[in-house]
């Protein structure tokens, strides 16, 4: 299976033109599945809750899931991405992966970052995996890295493959990640921003450097801080169900939640 991720920078506000760059971008690409950064195709940094709902859209029904929509078919793979997602009187930080068919899985970001909060309802989706092509992959939105939670929870589901959209200005994240790997054996296809944005006085630098890592912590492909690339790599999702650490420890049976269920009523 041949899956990957989209870098650049996206211009904030500016739908028509990101979508188009992300266009350009994809001529030429094979893969299975191929991943693109949070609200890869609004910016970030949004001065007010007004600017985002102009641009925001209901899952399934705007020119972000239509592109979507459009790539999936044509290339014939699962493309997942970041987006401002409209419901009634909410406002998510969402994301979608769609498959060649039309149909897509939404997913609502659970834990909000910084000024998020201000904008953002936090997410309301139960943590699950969803298969492709006889794959389980599940998404996760930038700041979810932080709770290694997330992860465990999808590793005991069957995740092989977490597709984590991010807008990353932090430095840990990508390092982290070896740890989420490792920790749970399955592969991580991490797809970040590039840039800066700046909105009344605030400025955020956005670190680049996305990457995919294996079941053993393995760097498969990784970009540069600063650069916009489209990178692709062959992966074995089989890899990621031996859960064996050695010939003796296994990631789940070795598991005492009978202990952990105490310190966390707590």
């Amino acid at each position: 299976m041949n899956i990957g991720f989209v870098q650049f920078a996206p211009k904030l506000g500016d739908v028509d033109s990101n979508l188009r760059m992300v266009d350009k971008m994809l001529e030429g690409i094979s893969a299975d599945v191929i991943v693109l950064p949070e609200l890869f195709a609004t910016g970030y940094l949004f001065p007010s809750i007004e600017f985002i709902e102009n641009i925001a859209e209901s899952a399934g029904d705007g020119p972000i899931y239509s592109a979507m929509a459009k790539w999936s078919k044509e290339k014939n793979c699962l493309i997942t991405g970041g987006f401002p997602e409209i419901d009634g009187d909410k406002v998510y930080n969402s994301a979608m992966a769609v498959f060649p068919d039309g149909r897509f899985i939404l997913y609502r970001k659970i834990h909000l970052f910084d000024s998020e909060k201000l904008f953002f309802e936090s997410g309301d989706i139960r943590l699950k995996p969803f298969q492709f092509r006889g794959v389980k992959f599940a998404m996760l939105i930038c700041f979810d890295w932080i709770f290694p939670e997330t992860y465990r929870v999808l590793m005991l589901q069957g995740t092989q493959v977490i597709l984590h959209s991010t807008n990353l200005v932090l430095p840990y994240c990508q390092m982290a990640s070896f740890a989420r790997a490792v920790e749970n054996r399955m592969f991580i296809v991490l797809a970040n921003r590039t840039g800066t944005e700046s909105t009344d006085g605030n400025e955020l630098n956005f670190t680049g450097g996305s990457i995919i890592y294996s079941p053993n912590g393995e760097i498969l492909i990784q970009s540069s801080d600063s650069e916009s690339a489209v990178e692709i790599v062959e992966i074995d999702p089989d890899d990621a169900v031996d859960k064996n650490v050695t010939g003796r420890n296994n990631l789940i049976t070795d598991r005492r939640p009978e202990f952990y269920k105490k310190l966390c009523e707590k």
